[in-house]
């Protein structure tokens, strides 16, 4: 026994000395038929009727078509029909077909493979116990050939671009009619005649409405269009920086409103800031709310010219927006007396604060001054009343029916006389002439110059300009400073430009508006601000 109580195993040669073990007697010969029929029969009965009850003949007999397997050789295998989605095998290929996975030789410079025809969708698959086509007596046919495919017509080479010329500049007002439909390119068919369709030609850009910054009159301004140079500043000016374009805008009641200052064609090439100031505001709410918009210019050649623009608005605006209420009521009740004096004096406050701010800086008044000219707008819709007023140059426009008319107010030249004179100032003393007293006149005796006066007498003040109208519908309001106002009067194709473009029936937008303020002209390098109001 084993270490584990099992009985030892038999010995693994056991049944090879069983097999051939040289003591078993022989089997000798059996009694059993052994015959060349019997054996017949034998392998006729393995493999079918094929060798006995077959068609060949009788029982026992084979017949002549009968065909004996050779016991060596094993049975071929059934015969299975191939399915149409099935590829062929290899013995189905044409004697001149290449056999699969031959190597083909391959040229360097090969043309072309020809277009594939387009695949199609194998067919369902059978479901699970259906009978394939085909069947077992014989090869199952071979599968029809695709027709061929047309290969597609060859997409002619489309022609070189034409070279387009660019567009000389001219004039705004010289309007480019619209070009003319391209006629379609020689031998272009329709589609349905064999030839390929000529493509679409490119559309033309036609003439836009609105061009950019171009120019008015003979010649082209000195300047550029745009900005070159920025002005010099130092770490402790930055609170007086301005930039190059302010555009602002809004809609109350019946009228549109539309402003933007842009620094002039000239500061922008020597880095100069703009002189001009432009300050739009609303006070109050409602139909009780009263826009103010503000330009003010300041002094050329000037230092502070741009802080005096911008002090100048800043306090007009301040004293406005503290009486805002009152004129408001006065704009709508139509009192053109009252509001005239009270704007006086909100004008010459502000001003006096002008001249203690130039005092403080230690200048001359005239060196930080500015002209200032202002619009008031009720927002009450059924208020039509626009009250301008103002110190200074510039100019106050109306377009009505395509026809500008200058709105500006007339006042009396400056040092110029009117009325009768006033004794004591203005007129002769009465003792002088040849009948008064006082012969040394007659005599031609210059009188001496007052030994009281220390400097030359300070220039005449700017006159006050105030005027109230009545809005129509349809009209566009102008207000706008010199650089703007100068080349409006001097200048007819700008205006005639512009009331073209600003005609009803809608008023332009902010960037059009823009545009149409920097239309250019030869000569005016100016600052250009320009407040339009138009008219429901």
């Amino acid at each position: 026994m084993s270490q584990q109580g099992e009985r030892p195993a038999a010995h693994e040669d056991d049944w090879w000395r069983r097999l051939y073990d040289e003591t078993a007697a022989d089997a000798g010969s059996t009694n059993a038929a052994d015959s060349l029929d019997d054996r017949f029969d034998s392998a006729a009965d393995a493999v079918g009727q094929a060798g006995r009850g077959g068609p060949g003949g009788d029982d026992g007999d084979s017949g002549p078509e009968a065909a004996v397997p050779d016991p060596r050789t094993p049975p071929a295998p059934p015969v299975r029909a191939r399915a149409p989605w099935e590829p062929p095998a290899e013995a189905e290929r044409a004697p001149w077909e290449p056999p699969s996975g031959a190597a083909q030789p391959r040229d360097l410079a090969a043309p072309p493979a020809p277009a594939s025809p387009p695949v199609e969708a194998p067919p369902p698959t059978p479901p699970p116990g259906a009978e394939r086509p085909g069947t077992v007596d014989g090869p199952p046919p071979a599968p029809a050939a695709p027709p061929p495919v047309p290969a597609p017509p060859p997409v002619p080479a489309l022609p070189p671009p034409e070279h387009v010329p660019p567009l000389p500049r001219r004039p705004v007002a010289e309007r480019a009619e619209e070009a003319p439909e391209e006629p379609a390119p020689a031998g272009a068919t329709d589609s349905g005649s064999g030839a390929a369709p000529a493509g679409p030609a490119p559309a033309a850009p036609g003439p836009t409405s609105r061009p950019g910054l171009m120019y008015v009159g003979d010649r082209p301004p000195t300047y550029d269009a745009e900005p070159t140079a920025l002005p010099a500043t130092t770490p402790q000016e930055l609170d007086g920086l301005v930039a190059d374009t302010v555009l602002d805008g809004a809609r109350y009641g019946t009228y549109t409103l539309r402003a933007a200052s842009v620094r002039g064609d000239s500061a922008r090439f020597r880095g100069e800031p703009r002189r001009d100031a432009l300050l739009t505001v609303r006070f109050g709410a409602a139909e009780n709310a009263l826009v103010l918009v503000a330009v003010a210019s300041g002094a050329r050649a000037a230092e502070g010219a741009h802080l005096a623009a911008a002090d100048a608005c800043r306090w007009i605006g301040g004293a406005v927006g503290r009486s805002h209420a009152r004129l408001a009521e006065d704009i709508r009740a139509g009192r053109r007396a009252d509001l005239k004096s009270g704007l006086q004096r909100l004008t010459d406050r502000s001003y006096g604060r002008l001249r203690a701010r130039a005092a403080e800086l230690g200048l001359e008044p005239h060196d930080y001054t500015a002209g200032l000219r202002c619009l008031l707008l009720s927002a009450d819709p059924d208020c039509r009343t626009r009250v301008f007023f103002g110190v200074g140059g510039g100019g106050l426009f109306r377009l009505r029916d395509g026809v500008w008319r200058d709105l500006e107010p007339d006042v009396p030249a400056s040092g110029a006389v009117t009325g009768e004179p006033v004794v004591g100032f203005g007129s002769a003393s009465p003792e002088s002439g040849p009948h008064g007293d006082r012969l040394t006149m007659d005599l031609g005796i210059t009188t001496p110059p007052s030994p009281y006066i220390e400097s030359p007498p300070p220039p005449p003040a700017e006159p006050f300009r105030f005027r109230a109208s009545v809005a129509r519908p349809g009209d566009t309001l102008l207000l706008c400073s010199t650089g703007l106002a100068e080349p409006l009067r001097g200048e007819p194709a700008l205006a005639d430009e512009l009331a073209e473009r600003w005609t009803p029936p809608e008023p332009p937008g902010l960037a059009a508006f823009l545009a149409d303020t920097q239309l250019r002209v030869k000569g005016y390098a100016d600052d250009r601000t320009s407040v339009g109001v138009w008219e429901a």
